[in-house]
């Protein structure tokens, strides 16, 4: 039990294991519905009957097609400032179910669309919820793993993105036998599938306790520790938690500085500057990479390109798709064994690979006699790039000691941050803590008890 026989258990009664399973199936709902979102054009902007409805047939619309596809992901971007300026506010819950709420009425704008202004407007408002949610969720995850499962949790996160964009990929591949509005409107309409489990369990589960901490609410956070580990709140280990981060949230705030102050160096701060790049830069190089080309034009690609037929290229891109799931799978099953940063460098010289070798080959196939053997290679490494994007142990607490610490800007002889588990040094601080807080428990027991027999023998004179 996490709280007394007397009050109502939180969340159901559901703590530890289950309680972290129902988060992440919230979690991994989200990110199956970015993934989804990811792919669903890919078949719309080849349907016949969307192209007529929205006047984009023909190679004139051309532009016009790219801009609607691509403005999606500007509704993305703002989204994500969005979340940045009110989600910490708001918290990781209610910034979630505001970012469902706003792809709702995208979604319903897609789904009924009869006009380019509509379309336009419905994919705006799609990216702009999807931002936020998609900003959120990962790190609400983050904030509520228990140490030992937040690797793979984030990395499955990931792979029920691709989950997301492979179900897309089939369903758009299924539905062009149907041919017609159906074969567009119900793909953009089945992100209320989603939508609903979102609505249906996030506002049930437990908030950040981190976030909770920050805000002061201190009670709450400690609850919260207690049913994500299944210890009573008075456990050493509880304590414990909640002393690491409410020490790191002071720290951050002490040292907290404006955004002109990024750019200026301060001996006492926790190389912000540097976190920043490292985790924004990583990400934007990820997109960068050229994962939504085969993302929103995969088929088309296929079709233009290599000179496959429609049924074809969707069968392809839904293989290729089935793949992708595959091999970020096996991620899940590497990322302990070669570590964070072993597993990305190998994905991103397998992409570069790829790409460089789908170039040669796709401009080989144009002035080429045997151009359409050249094309038909290119597939086969279409396929090889999916593989290699979709394949250390630390906590927070850790992380933001270590940068503290002021380490070197090249870490590749530095053990605590290349080492793939987590360091021993992190291991004996926790082990410190987790001694003072038993201490305290203990001393606060004794105390408690103190008064009790004091209490008890006045009473016992009182009686004489």
């Amino acid at each position: 039990m996490t709280v007394s026989s007397g009050k109502k258990k939180p969340y159901f009664g559901l703590t530890g294991g289950w309680l972290t399973f129902w988060v992440t199936v919230a979690c991994a709902t989200d990110m199956s519905l970015f993934g989804y979102d990811q792919g669903v054009f890919s078949g719309v902007v080849i349907t016949r009957d969307f192209l007529e409805v929205h006047d984009l047939v023909g190679p004139e619309k051309t532009k016009t097609l790219s801009t609607v596809t691509a403005i999606y992901d500007v509704g993305c971007f703002f989204g994500a400032i969005v979340a940045f300026t009110i989600g910490e506010q708001l918290g990781r819950k209610k910034a979630i179910m505001l970012g469902t709420t706003v792809m709702a009425v995208g979604a319903i704008l897609q789904a009924a669309s009869f006009s380019l202004a509509q379309m336009f407007v419905g994919r705006i408002i799609l990216g702009i919820g999807n931002g936020i949610n998609t900003a959120t969720a990962p790190i609400w995850q983050t904030e509520t793993s228990q140490l030992k499962w937040r690797g793979k949790l984030v990395i499955f996160e990931m792979m029920m993105n691709i989950f997301g964009f492979c179900l897309v990929n089939w369903i758009n591949y299924g539905l062009s036998f149907v041919g017609g509005s159906i074969a567009w409107r119900f793909p953009l309409a089945f992100q209320f599938f989603f939508l609903i489990i979102l609505w249906s369990t996030t506002p049930w589960l437990p908030e950040s306790p981190r976030w909770l901490i920050a805000h002061g609410r201190q009670e709450e956070a400690t609850v919260v520790l207690s049913c994500l580990e299944a210890k009573p709140i008075d456990d050493p280990f509880v304590i414990a938690q909640r002393n690491e981060i409410e020490f790191s949230v002071r720290y951050e705030r002490e040292n907290s500085m404006r955004w002109r102050d990024l750019w200026k160096k301060k001996g006492n701060d926790s190389k912000t500057l540097r976190r920043l790049l490292l985790g924004a830069g990583s990400q934007f190089m990820q997109q960068f990479g050229g994962i939504n080309i085969m993302s929103y034009y995969l088929p088309t690609v296929l079709m233009d390109s290599v000179g496959l037929s429609d049924t074809m290229a969707r069968l392809l891109a839904a293989c290729n798709a089935l793949s992708y799931l595959v091999f970020s799978g096996l991620a899940v099953l590497l990322v302990e064994r070669m570590g964070r940063r072993g597993l990305m460098l190998l994905s991103t010289f397998g992409q570069f690979l790829c790409f460089l070798i789908i170039t040669i080959l796709l401009r080989f196939s144009r002035i080429s006699d045997n151009g359409e053997k050249f094309a038909s290679a290119s597939v086969a490494f279409f396929f090889l790039y999916y593989g290699a994007f979709g394949i250390a142990n630390r906590s927070l607490e850790d992380m933001d000691e270590y940068y503290r610490s002021n380490p070197a800007l090249i870490v590749t002889k530095d053990p605590d941050a290349i080492c793939r588990r987590r360091p021993q040094k992190y291991i004996l601080r926790e082990e410190e803590e987790i001694e003072r807080a038993a201490a305290a428990v203990d001393k606060r027991a004794l105390s408690v008890g103190a008064v009790e027999h004091a209490e008890w023998t006045s009473e016992m004179g009182n009686k004489n």
